[in-house]
Formats: structure tokens, sequence, C-alpha cells
């Protein structure tokens, strides 16, 4: 039986040309980048070189704006904490949304808990989109940091990232975006976005895992969460991934090189399979903006039909998809995303995340619509 592979939002394979840049780094190329020898120059030389790849990508001013992580846990960890142990007097007040994912939501309950910080939580419409008014409102003379994702990981909605950074220069109030879904599908240009900080995932752009950066534009001060031998300007210590980051900027040229072509071509795949699914599949809801939505992103609910069931059912058929957020797939609660967006609780309760990749054809997609109706009868009748 082959086997479907639907959920990319969660993790991607690591690419044959990624694994191949990566190999010599655990081997021949295995030196620590500080040692001042020979070998350790090369490895520090290929460190030197993934930086210099990232930032021309994202159209950084300086390499040294690129710090790399293991993660994109870590990176907004360091964007959220860092910004706002570093603020001083200058105010304790953050501002994000309520559809954030849990790296996000999490670091801002610690500081509200533990840091003494003041967290607005803005809503969104019923497309999961931000109006950017209602960050302009929220702004005031405490605030420090706006936080918003650029695109959402359950639903796929993506946000004004653009607009957003205009109001947040204009009241001199730092931004930060996790763009940890963008990477392959949307324009990472930090000018263009207008953004202070920028996170993005290796594991979400057929990179490795236990890979990230943080983009933090020249001039900003950040208080480190590791201190040791004063790697990455002194705000990530610890022995770099040599291996690791050279795989991650080899992922991201990849991606960013196939990107406009590629978001064609699963743009159509993923119209497809909605008007497929809508169309054949009764009582059934997608989720998210119709048209400002990642072009692999198809998330919808079904009508009295428990997700969790039915993704046990299609990964017994060979087709892996998600239930909610990866983040949150072994809960039972209903995803915070889709509480937002007033996802009535039963029919939330029924909701799949398909997040198609760069092997997803149509006949695999034709497969699973075929398989999905034939389950979801089957369990709406047992009901």
């Amino acid at each position: 039986m082959k086997q479907i592979y639907l959920d990319h939002a969660a993790a991607t394979p690591v690419r044959r040309e990624v694994l191949s840049v990566m190999k010599p780094f655990y081997s021949s190329e295995f030196a620590n980048p500080s040692s001042i020898h020979a070998a350790g120059r090369k490895a520090h030389d290929a460190v030197d070189h993934a930086r210099e790849s990232v930032r021309k990508i994202i159209h950084a001013e300086k390499p040294a704006e690129i710090i790399f992580t293991g993660s994109g846990t870590e990176s907004i960890n360091l964007a959220i904490k860092g910004i706002m142990r570093a603020s001083g007097k200058k105010g304790n007040h953050i501002i994000t949304t309520k559809i954030e994912h849990k790296a996000v939501l999490e670091t801002c309950a610690y500081l509200q808990k533990y840091g003494g910080c003041r967290v607005t939580y803005i809503d969104v419409d019923g497309k999961g989109k931000v109006n950017p008014r209602d960050v302009e409102k929220a702004i005031t003379p405490r605030t420090v940091l706006i936080t918003v994702m650029y695109a959402n990981n359950e639903i796929g909605t993506i946000q004004p990232i653009a607009e957003i950074a205009a109001i947040a220069q204009k009241h001199k109030v730092l931004f930060h975006t996790d763009a940890c879904q963008a990477a392959g599908a949307l324009d990472l240009n930090v000018k263009r976005l207008g953004v202070d900080l920028l996170t993005l995932n290796g594991s979400k752009m057929y990179g490795p895992k236990g890979t990230g950066i943080l983009y933090v534009r020249n001039g900003i001060r950040l208080i480190p969460l590791l201190h040791g031998g004063g790697q990455e300007s002194g705000l990530r210590s610890g022995t770099e991934n040599v291996p690791g980051i050279v795989g991650f900027a080899a992922a991201l040229e990849l991606a960013e090189k196939e990107r406009i072509k590629e978001a064609k071509r699963l743009r159509s795949l993923r119209d497809h399979f909605i008007e497929r699914i809508l169309k054949e599949i009764p009582e059934s809801r997608l989720n998210g903006h119709p048209v400002r939505r990642l072009p692999n992103n198809v998330n919808i609910s079904f009508a009295g039909v428990d997700a969790e069931v039915l993704v046990k059912t299609l990964s017994a058929e060979g087709i892996y998809v998600s239930a909610g957020s990866a983040c949150t797939a072994n809960s039972v609660i209903v995803s915070h995303v889709l509480q937002a967006i007033g996802i009535p609780h039963d029919l939330a309760m029924g909701t799949l995340r398909f997040t198609l990749g760069k092997n997803t054809t149509k006949k695999e997609l034709d497969t699973v619509s075929a398989i999905l109706k034939k389950n979801i009868e089957i369990i709406r009748k047992t009901a």
C-alpha cells in the first residue's frame, strides 16, 4: 500500500541535496568552528558561508543579523524574552494575537507570570485575519514589542505583515514575525516586510530538524537565553551545529529558488482538493481565508465526525494527516485557533488539516478524497 503524506506543516523530509551537503560535516569536516587550527577554520568558513547565504535570501543588511538557533521555538523565545528583558524601563507591554503558535503564546504567558509583562491578545476575524487597525489601537506608551505570525500553521491564513510593520515603525515599537510556515511559499524579504525580527525553522522547508534562525535587525539589543562561549554574536552560546546550519542554508536556497513555481503548482492542487471535498462530502466547511492562505494548506471541519478517529482510520490506509496543529495533536482540547475564529465546538472536533508537499500529486489527492468520503460516511452511520 502506497503511503500518502499530507502533514508537511508538521514536518518535511530532508531533501537529498541537503543531506549531501551536510554529510561531510558529520565526518571528515567535524571540527569545532571556534578552533583556530585549519580544520576549525574550515568549519568556521562553512558557517560563515551559510550565514551569508541566508542573509542574501532574506535581504538582511549584515551577516551578523542572522542568528542560528536550535529550532523555531528557540528563535521565538530568544526574540520575545530577549527584547523584553532588554527593554528596561522603556515598557513592559507585548501585543500578539489569539492564533499564534504555542511557542509565542506560552512565551508570552511565561513573561506575564514571571517577567512582570502585560500582554494584549488581539482577536481575528472569522477567516483568521488580523485587522492592523486593532493592533494600532492596542499600542500604549508602554508597548515594546508586537509579534504576529506571517501565516498560520493550522488554517493557513496569511497576515498583512507589511501593514502591521508600518504601524509598528510609526509608533517606534519593535515587530517580530514567526515565519516558520512561510519559507518556500511567501516572500521573505525583510526590507519589504518591514520587520525587525523574523523566525524561520529548518524542518518546515525540507531541511534538518533542530535548526532555525532568528533575524535581528542591526542595532536591536537582546538579552540572550544561553550564556557560555559567546557564539552567534553572544546571543546563542554553544558549539555551532555545523551540519545543521549548512543544511538549513541549503534547504532555504532551494526553497527560495523554487518558490514561485512550486507555490503556483500547490495552489492549483489545493484548490482542486478543496473543491472536491466541499462538493462531495456533505456538511464540510473550509476554515481560514479562501484566498489569503498558504498554497499548501487545506483545513476542513466535518460535522458528526471525531477527527482523532478519522486520523487513525486514514493512517491505517496509509494516509497521514493532522487533527489541527501538530503541536497539539495528542490533545482532545479544541484548537485555540479554531476557537478564535468561532468554529462551534462539535464542528471543531471534526477538523482535519491536510498540508501538501513538493511530491504531492493530483492523483494522490483524488485517492484521498475518495477514501476520506468513504470513511466519513462509515463514521457518521455508526456514530
